[in-house]
């Protein structure tokens, strides 16, 4: 199924120029000249490059997160302040990490990494250049185009993609229409795990940053690690783009579901084209509680009506598969934080999901995960850094258990650690800790606990009306 026709580009590809913080074009990396900017975040810059090499056009990915780092006059990557030094290199080890894993890969539908380095005091990645649009360009310029054989195919692809990521054990996390490419030739791309963000929100913004509203499900707003993620986490965020490619609009956000679910299920209306049945899979796999979704590729595919690649049924015995089991080895060893997308424990199947999540926030919404999000104009759950350390490391933490009710936003030395619940506990280090636990509805909650001296083990509180 070609979509050539799907939106108007020349048969060249067009780059921008960029701003400041761009390297200028005719710049030579090692065998690659920039000839152009495909986009900026605000965590990295993606060039359009030549491979000098190879004779090959490549799209390079550059680490430059624009609110810790600038670019200095001698086009290395300078931290801003002494101060962001830590949470700099922890991004840079972790987008090395990422690169590292997916150059493992060999895909159709996972994006292929050629090569990275590093160099100019930060790190790059060159990938192969995909010429196409995002799944959310399409449907914004080109709706007609959206049909339940069109979503079939293209959704398809990734499920294959996401079913070999499983038989590594290995999560996405951040499924989303803008992280999901068309070629000019149909076939569908999924791309980056975006794990320098999600460092580098744990260590600076908090959720409002790592997580996209709408996409992810309600099992990634807990960091504990108390709620177990695994393919169903995916499915959710899966289900949620079919949504949005329905509809042009994502669904609600799965914390304010929780307490009052006002998501109206696609199978309840009339959507021209589609059968009920595949309706009825995308709102299965949107459903709240990670126990009542599908919860592996091979059972979404089959309640939605789509038949499996034999590449990923054979992919475990492969020569690739082999060599990403032993890069999970070396990411585990080599990192300091934890690699993302995460490099889950051997295991030959997943673990059983049984646990349900408790109706907890309500206004968080309006008051952290919405407005926060969007005022501060960002555009993917992972470990706390806390959770990465060796067994040395550890014992000189303190765990903390949580008992909030109805609900609290918990700030720890003045950064936030979590929603709780879901959140149940604090990993801390040794020493004085402020901790702060804040309701709208009420005052705020204050608290100081030396972990290593105090006794406590838990911090209770009720936010009540008196």
């Amino acid at each position: 199924m070609k979509t050539e026709e799907t939106l108007s580009s020349s048969s060249a590809p067009v780059a921008e120029i960029g701003n400041e913080n761009s390297l200028a074009i005719g710049t030579r990396l090692s065998d690659f000249e920039i000839t152009g900017v495909l986009g900026e975040g605000g965590f990295g810059i993606v060039y359009l490059a030549f491979d000098h090499s190879l004779q090959r056009t490549v799209a390079i990915k550059e680490y430059i997160p624009g609110t810790l780092a600038g670019r200095a006059r001698d086009a290395s990557v300078a931290v801003r302040a002494e101060r962001h030094r830590t949470t700099f290199d922890a991004g840079l080890k972790s987008f090395i990490n990422e690169a590292r894993l997916l150059a493992q890969f060999d895909h159709p539908a996972l994006v292929k990494v050629y090569r990275f380095w590093e160099e100019n005091k930060t790190a790059y990645m060159a990938m192969r250049y995909y010429e196409g649009h995002t799944l959310k360009e399409i449907i914004s310029k080109r709706p007609e185009l959206v049909n339940e054989a069109w979503m079939k195919f293209i959704f398809k692809q990734i499920l294959d993609a996401l079913e070999t990521l499983y038989l590594s054990k290995i999560l996405h996390r951040d499924i989303s229409p803008d992280n999901i490419i068309v070629q000019k030739n149909g076939d569908a791309v999924l791309l980056d795990f975006g794990s320098a963000r999600k460092i580098i929100g744990d260590l600076t913004q908090g959720l409002t940053v790592i997580l996209k509203p709408g996409f992810a499900p309600i099992e990634q707003y807990a960091d504990d690690g108390s709620l177990q993620q695994g393919p169903w986490t995916d499915i959710y965020a899966l289900a949620a783009v079919m949504y949005f490619t329905l509809l042009k609009a994502p669904p609600p956000m799965s914390i304010v579901r929780v307490v009052k679910d006002s998501l109206l299920p696609l199978q309840v209306e009339n959507h021209p084209g589609f059968t009920k049945k595949f309706l009825m899979a995308i709102d299965m796999g949107l459903a709240i509680q990670p126990e009542d979704r599908p919860q592996s590729v091979d059972e979404f595919r089959r309640l939605l009506g789509i038949t499996a690649f034999d590449s990923a049924r054979n992919a475990s015995n492969s020569k690739a598969t082999r060599s990403i089991r032993h890069a999970e080895v070396t990411l585990d060893e080599e990192a300091s934080v934890s690699p993302m997308p995460e490099a889950l424990p051997a295991a030959k199947t997943w673990p059983a999901n049984k646990k349900s999540i408790p109706v907890a926030a309500t206004l968080i919404l309006l008051l952290i995960l919405g407005s926060a999000y969007f005022l501060r104009g960002q555009n993917k759950a992972t470990p706390l850094l806390s959770e990465a350390g060796t067994e040395t490391s550890a014992a000189a933490r303190g765990e903390i258990k949580l008992a909030i009710k109805p609900w609290g936003m918990v700030y720890v030395d003045g950064e936030q650690s979590g929603v709780s619940p879901p959140l149940k506990k604090l990993s801390l280090s040794d020493g004085k800790h402020q901790i702060r636990i804040s309701n709208p509805g009420f005052p705020d909650f204050s608290t100081e606990l030396e972990v290593g001296k105090d006794k406590r083990a838990i911090i209770e509180h009720e936010f009540t009306s008196k």
